[in-house]
Order: structure tokens, then sequence, then C-alpha cells
């Protein structure tokens, strides 16, 4: 149980802090990207209203001065939020396609890396895309119609996507070693902050264990002493009740030793492989007289041939326990089933019955908790302690195997059981 504790507690911290890295990391890589994207399509826009250049003047008004027009350059990129440098920093080149898709001309005096066929290519290649604006390979393109023909633009965005790229696999390589770095400490931090449960837990059991063994031997002696002085006094009920009484504390005193060494890391199990259809037969045979004693009906569907490697002996007392907790708690007149069949690679075990009070849908999982009774006035009537079906899950669990509870009608309990084939 200690390990399983630790195992969830790592995993939780490991899930949550990877979330939080990929949110964080996530967004500012996608808010990078979209600045990638909004920068390229206003050098783009700036292109498109410029016939594929970018601007030399500002109106129809003759040219300036070379002053002037340098600064009517930069009023034109200032407008379109870009610096004055970009005119001297991007690469781009052009193409103009007619209705057919057939290239009337190209415009590739502002990059060296495409020539006039690649940037035809390039140009028929978007405009069958269908799409207005996008990327081809590092170039980000824009498609716009020009007097009925189709002129297509391309940006070289390589630097930017290249910076991109690296910072993004920088992130991806930060996060990886940050989560490496924590797994590493919560492995060690992780034993610090169970040990007190540890220490605790292990404290219980050698408790169970020992007060278990104590009292093994008054309940023997009481026994004894019983028995002795029926011989002399004869059989009355006040004797019966004392060695009931002492059969039942044994009976309990057992149960937690048993669930005690069940729930260990790892329980000492004498795995073979054994016939359980007719363990299955043979264990539920003797509950059918007491069910028709008690004016209930038990009805068996055992799949032959099945047979289950585990503890022969833990698998005898989980049916033992299934069986005698339905008939405990199935009012007369009620209905039983014990049903063993393979599904696939499991075996997959059903016990139902019929109770006598409502059940209640969500303390279903709380029915394998120790000393859990979903009726406590119900206690002194069945003679249990609310230890049976904890034990069971004990034994499923050592056995890898899956163990619930499930009532379809609020009227009746199925405990469903999948173990290994």
């Amino acid at each position: 149980m200690i390990k399983k504790l630790r195992r969830k507690l790592i995993v939780a911290c490991m899930a949550s802090l990877a979330i939080v890295l990929a949110v964080i990391l996530g967004g500012v890589n996608l808010m990078s990207y979209q600045k990638v994207i909004r920068d390229a399509d206003a050098v783009l826009t700036l292109l498109a209203n410029n016939d594929g250049t970018f601007p030399q003047g500002q109106g129809d008004r003759p040219p300036p001065p070379d002053g002037g027009l340098a600064q009517g350059k930069r009023n034109l990129l200032g407008k379109a939020g870009l610096s004055p440098e970009t005119p001297y920093e991007s690469r781009f080149f052009s193409a103009l396609l007619d209705e057919t898709g057939q290239v009337l001309q190209t415009d590739t005096g502002q990059i060296v890396a495409v020539d006039a066929e690649q940037a035809a290519a390039y140009a028929q290649q978007a405009a069958r895309s269908g799409a207005s604006s996008g990327f081809l390979r590092n170039y980000r393109y824009l498609v716009l119609s020009e007097e009925g023909n189709t002129r297509v633009i391309f940006l070289d965005c390589g630097r930017s996507l290249s910076s991109f790229r690296a910072t993004l696999l920088a992130s991806l390589g930060l996060s990886v070693l940050g989560l490496l770095a924590v797994l590493v400490l919560l492995l060690v931090l992780s034993r610090r902050i169970v040990r007190p449960v540890a220490e605790s837990y292990e404290r219980q059991k050698q408790f169970i264990t020992d007060a278990g063994h104590e009292l093994k031997t008054p309940m023997t002696i009481i026994g004894a002493d019983v028995d002795l002085a029926e011989m002399e006094c004869g059989e009355n009920q006040w004797l019966a009740d004392i060695r009931h009484q002492a059969q039942r504390l044994t009976g309990l005193t057992n149960d937690l030793i048993y669930l005690s060494r069940m729930e260990e890391e790892q329980p000492k199990l004498q795995y073979i492989e054994f016939p359980l259809s007719d363990v299955a037969e043979e264990m539920a045979l003797p509950f059918l007289a007491p069910a028709k004693s008690q004016d209930k009906e038990l009805s068996l569907h055992i799949q032959p041939m099945l047979s289950c490697t585990g503890d022969e002996k833990a698998i005898r007392q989980l049916f033992s326990i299934l069986l005698d907790n339905a008939l405990k708690y199935s009012p007369a007149g009620g209905k039983l089933e014990l049903r063993l069949q393979k599904q696939g690679r499991t075996l997959q075990l059903i016990v139902f019955n019929t109770t006598s009070q409502p059940v209640d849908r969500d303390k279903l999982p709380h029915f394998f908790d120790r000393f859990y009774r979903s009726d406590p006035s119900r206690s002194s009537q069945t003679g249990g302690y609310g230890l049976g079906l904890s034990i069971a899950r004990s034994i499923v669990q050592a056995h890898k195997g899956k163990i619930r509870a499930e009532s379809p009608d609020g009227k009746s309990l199925l405990i469903i059981i999948s173990l290994p084939a």
C-alpha cells in the first residue's frame, strides 16, 4: 500500500507539473509563432498594396529629393508597424498568373535562393491550394486578385521560423530536463514524505498481528474451560453464549491477521494452476442447503473446464466470503446467483443477490473498506464485522485482478471480479 501511495504521489506531482509546463510553454511558443505570422502578413500586405514591391514615395506627388523619399518610405513603413530597415532585411518574390494558372510574370530580383522557374512552381502550387495565405516551406505567401489575374507574393520567413524552431526545441529540451530533475527529487523526497504514513501503517499491522497472536491463547483457554464446565455442570445457555462469543472473537482475530498478511507488499501465496470451475462448484454446494432453509434461491452458472493460476486456498476463501456475504444480506425469498465465465483473457466471477434494504450507489466504493457496514443496525443480526469484502479485495489484488460493486436497480448487489486467465 505504501508503494502505491508513493507511486500515486509521484504521478500526481509529475502530471501536474507537466500540465503547467505544457500550458506555459505552449502559450509562449504559440504567441511567438503568431508574431511571426503577424509580422510576415504585415510585410506581405504592404507589398500587395504596392504591386509586389516596397513603396518608393507617397501618393502621386512628384518624386521628392532623396531625403524626402526616404522620409516617405519611413512614414509608410511606420504606419504598417514595420521597421525602416524592413525593406533591406526582407527577401521576397512574386509571380503573376492568368485565369488558367499559366505564369505571366515573375519577379525574383529581391531573392537569390529562388529562380524564376521555382517562383512559378511555388505560385502555381499556392494558387491550387485555394487558400488566400499560408506557408509553403519557409515562405509565407499571399494570394490576391489583380485585374482578372492572380498575383502570389512570397516572403522568406526562414530566419524567423528558424529562430522559432530553435526556441521551441530549447523550451522542450529544458522542460524534459526539468521534469527529469523534479522526478529525481520526488524519488528522493517522496520517501521522506510518506515515511510517517509508512511507519504508522507498519505499527498498525504489527499491532494487529501481535494482538491476534496474544488473543489466540486466552481464546483457546476460554474454549477449553467451557468444555470442562459443560462436562461438570452440563450444557446451559450461559456456557453456550460464552462459547459462541469466544468463537466470534477468534474468527475476528483470524480475519484481522489474514487481512494484515494479505495487504503486505509481497504476500506469500502458493501459486499453482488448479481447476477453477471445480473449486467454484465445490465451494458453492455447501450454501445450497442454508439458502433453501432460509427460503432463498441460489442458482449456479459455472462455465466448465476453466483453470486459474493462483493460491487455491485464497481463492476458496474468496468464494466462501462472497457467497456468505450474499446469503447474509439477502432477504427471505430473495435470489442469489454465482456466475463464472471466461471473457477474452480474463476470468469473470459475478456474485449477485437481492437486498432487503435499498442500495445507495454513492456508498458502493466503500463496501470494500474495513469494518464498513451499509446498515450498522443489522450488525448483530448478521454476525459479521465488515471485514469480508476487505479480505476479498486483498485476495483479488494479490492475484493481479480487479473487483467492483454495482447495483443496477438499487435493490440488488453485484460483486464483479476479473482475474487473469
